[in-house]
């Protein structure tokens, strides 16, 4: 029998808090504590639920932890010297100086989208390059635009090649707690010089694939949707198309019987669902909308989640990472499963006559 894999949460945010969750759904990972600055909601619920918290300067916040009645276990560095491997969820650009604990300490660590390339080496998309990760010490799961970006340029380069992508990033101004960055009355380009980060952060991890991408801020908070428009490296049916996303699990083909016609509707079936937070970690791709011409042009609407479809990425690059499995399809099957991915196929039913 092999032993669990010990994980700790260096951050228990947006990101943080769901992978600690999703952790503690897997049969074959322990979650040994959260990493937290100082008391608040997040670290109340998570005591709540039996998670040991560190702290990551207890000289700072130690008496501020006892002072409302929430125990500390000790420092993160000690959260760290128990796990096998980390997920660093701490504040985007932190990573490179929480690296250098993790180096110090021996510690293999998982680093987030908001990170640079560079603070890994290696970027992780399970369905694109799981393989890539195996034994790896440092790897970074790419940014929920990423994410969703790769899961769907991979399924339609492997049925049918793909030379050419544009692809524009309708993005939600913050998320729905971040009262500093949203909502906005505005539209905002992001950035205004062209093209965005988002084209070379997808080639990170599928390198062969040519894309470009621009971006703007939009006053909501539910989701990102992205406009795509590739070019096949054959004219197939819009519903070869369809047929061939279908074989992946983390993206949801959007049924137009279902009436499901803008990001609120996502989020609205997400909590008719009865999903954790409303979270919907599959590309939410509206089928209808999938349409290619005589050229092999293809275009067509996906929603992203941006809280939770980087999820399942991370706790797959837990087990390529430590080399508990090393079948990126099994890994994949296994967190869906735990998560509930994929547990929804409205296209398989009747619709209502």
């Amino acid at each position: 029998m092999v032993d669990k894999i010990k994980v700790a949460l260096n951050g228990y945010g947006t990101i943080g808090k769901r992978v600690a969750d999703a952790v503690r759904r897997q049969d074959d990972m322990e979650l040994v504590g959260i990493a937290k600055t100082k008391p608040d909601y997040e670290a109340y619920v998570a005591a709540k639920k039996g998670i040991p918290i560190y702290a990551v300067d207890p000289s700072k916040s130690e008496s501020k932890f006892k002072s409302v009645g929430l125990t500390l276990n000790g420092s993160s560095e000690d959260m760290i010297k128990k796990a096998d491997i980390v997920v660093d969820c701490a504040p985007e650009g932190l990573g490179e100086e929480n690296k250098k604990i993790y180096e110090k300490l021996g510690k293999k660590a998982i680093f987030q989208g908001g990170e640079e390339h560079e603070v890994a080496g290696t970027s992780f998309n399970a369905a694109a390059n799981y393989d890539k990760a195996i034994g790896k010490q440092f790897v970074r799961v790419v940014s929920c635009n990423t994410t969703g970006l790769c899961r769907l340029l991979y399924g339609l380069d492997t049925a049918f090649g793909v030379t050419k992508v544009r692809a524009t990033m309708m993005r939600r101004g913050g998320d729905p707690d971040d009262i500093k960055r949203g909502p906005i009355n505005a539209i905002v380009p992001d950035p205004i010089k062209l093209p965005s980060h988002h084209g070379p952060d997808v080639q990170t991890v599928l390198p062969h694939i040519k894309i470009d991408t621009v971006a703007v801020k939009l006053p909501t908070t539910l989701m990102h949707m992205h406009y795509v428009n590739a070019n096949l490296k054959k004219a197939v049916p819009a519903q070869e198309v369809a047929a061939a996303l279908k074989q992946y699990p983390r993206i949801w083909l959007i049924p137009a019987w279902l009436g499901i016609k803008s990001t609120g509707d996502c989020v609205e079936i997400g909590r008719d669902l009865g999903r954790p937070r409303y979270d919907m970690m599959e590309n939410c791709v509206w089928e209808e909308s999938i349409a290619v011409d005589s050229t092999g042009e293809l275009n067509l609407f996906q929603g992203i989640h941006q809280e939770s479809d980087v999820i399942p990425e991370n706790i797959d690059c837990i087990r390529a990472m430590t080399g508990i499995e090393k079948d990126g399809k099994k890994s994949m099957a296994k967190t869906n499963k735990t998560l509930g991915i994929g547990n929804f196929n409205p296209w398989t039913l009747i619709p209502p006559q």
